[in-house]
């Protein structure tokens, strides 16, 4: 983390001054959180979650450490500094960060969704207001930072339930009723992440939903943010697999790949599953000639060993390795007429598998009398930053979901006021109009009324408090929020 940053530094720059420029006798004001539109096709709900990680990171452990624990002189000092070079001498007030400092806690309330659920575009998943009347200018001041950490672990979290509804939709087709999906797919995108920061909130949202990431630092993250240990729960799981330096570099002093593959699996491996990427040369030898050579080798094998492609169509690779597994190894039948091949091997593909690409193996297996499970999946950056639709692709941002916060209510002079934008030819950028709340319609979906102010809104929002005055109300474990992101679809981990 930054720690040389000062908390009320971390906006825009025409944030530090709106203290100045709303009505001064402004003692409340109250911003939702909304996805207001969507860019993509197949989603109309996003999967809440973040927020819990953006409160515990920022507004107790950043702003306690960077500004609280600091002297007075040291945080109005260095906004200062640095407000004074960009914007001038005598442009800003810095009294209020003076107050604030001195009050000692950040002096806002959060009201939100619970964690893992799926909200429709329109609904408002969070509000944010002030408890203390001096300060009805913060929840507008934080905007930037809210944003920018939010909506990035939403939208992995979303990618994740797209995957896990695909899965399921083929293992209840072609697998057992008590073949687990949750191994089925595992997040490879570390290296293609904007940094590490993105790293962790692409395997947080993974892991709502699958419990493979390739991702080490997911764990301890995940451990840190929602309570929950690796060495009594699921947190996450790894894999041993090779890489192209091994393979080349056992090449070129064996002279050949027989003599490491069979190295693993009766020396360094013997009772361990293990992946071993076999294209650094040529794939279909090691498939066709290699393979049969260690039939016993395999067989004996107290694990599964995963043959990985890495290049070529992934799509056909995969799927013709299983055929020819299937023909080498042989197998079983499963319960609804599917082959499973023999426990001993397994075909594997990383990081390039995309939605359409998923959907396309998963038919092809189930065409050819295959269960979906013969085949593990690798999910990676690509999938986490971007998506096809109709050959077009989709980068992720801000705006796939086009979420906001927007100021809707305020409090004046005693009297309560609806705030609200409605421009002429502003489509989606209408805001809600006073207060929301939030429940549930007659299919069971979130819906939201707005218009409210303080003195009449309903009881029984699902709107509900989870931090306070520097303080998490509402604790999610890891394990509360997998079960409230899986429990419509009957998912498991």
């Amino acid at each position: 983390m930054h720690d040389y940053l000062n908390p009320m530094l971390l906006c825009d720059f025409y944030k530090t001054v709106h203290s100045d420029m709303i009505n001064p006798e402004m003692t409340f004001s109250m911003s939702y959180y909304t996805p207001r539109m969507t860019r993509v096709k197949r989603w109309d709900k996003v999967v809440n979650f973040g927020l819990q990680m953006f409160i515990k990171t920022f507004l107790i452990d950043f702003f306690n450490r960077n500004f609280f624990e600091k002297t007075e002189d040291e945080v109005v000092g260095e906004f200062e500094r640095v407000l004074n070079a960009a914007l001038g001498k005598g442009i800003f007030n810095t009294e209020k960060i003076r107050k604030l400092h001195r009050l000692g806690y950040l002096p806002i309330e959060i009201i939100a969704l619970p964690e893992g659920e799926k909200v429709p575009i329109h609904v408002p998943i969070f509000g944010i207001s002030n408890t203390h009347e001096d300060f009805a200018w913060l929840p507008q001041a934080l905007e930037s930072l809210i944003s920018a950490e939010i909506w990035y672990p939403q939208i992995t979290a979303t990618v994740g339930a797209t995957y896990r509804e695909i899965v399921e939709r083929f293992y209840a087709e072609t697998c057992d009723d008590n073949v687990s999906a949750a191994k089925a797919l595992g997040s490879f995108d570390f290296r293609g992440d904007s940094c590490l920061d993105a790293a962790l909130k692409a395997a947080a949202g993974w892991c709502l939903y699958f419990a493979n990431t390739a991702t080490v630092p997911a764990i301890p993250y995940l451990e840190h943010m929602f309570d929950c240990d690796c060495e009594k729960e699921p947190v996450a799981y790894g894999a041993v697999s090779t890489e192209h330096f091994v393979m080349c570099s056992n090449y070129a002093v064996d002279g050949d790949e027989i003599t490491f593959l069979r190295k693993m699996l009766t020396e360094l491996y013997p009772n361990t599953s293990f992946s071993a990427v076999l294209d650094s040369y040529d794939y279909w030898n090691v498939i066709d000639n290699i393979l049969p050579q260690l039939h016993d080798e395999i067989m004996a094998h107290n694990g599964c060993m995963l043959m990985r492609g890495d290049s070529g169509d992934c799509v056909e690779v995969v799927t013709k390795t299983v055929f020819k597994l299937w023909e080498q190894f042989g197998g079983t039948v499963n319960s609804k007429g599917y082959k499973v091949l023999d426990p001993h091997v397994k075909a594997i593909y990383g990081d390039s598998i995309t939605v359409q690409r998923c959907e396309q193996i998963f038919a092809i297996l189930k065409e050819n009398g295959f269960a979906c499970s013969n085949v593990a999946l690798g999910v990676g950056s690509f999938s986490m930053h971007c998506i096809e639709e109709d050959n077009v692709l989709l980068p992720f941002t801000r705006d796939t979901f086009g979420c906001a916060i927007k100021a809707c209510y305020a409090e004046v002079g005693g009297r309560e006021f609806p705030v609200f934008k409605n421009p002429k030819d502003g489509g989606f950028k209408k805001s809600q109009k006073g207060l929301c709340w939030v429940y549930r319609d007659e299919n069971g979906e979130f819906a939201y009324k707005d218009g409210f102010v303080r003195s009449n809104i309903p009881d029984g929002n699902l709107l509900e408090p989870v931090f306070r005055d520097g303080k998490l109300l509402r604790n999610y474990t890891l394990a509360e929020i997998r079960e409230i992101a899986n429990k419509p679809n009957g998912f498991g981990l």
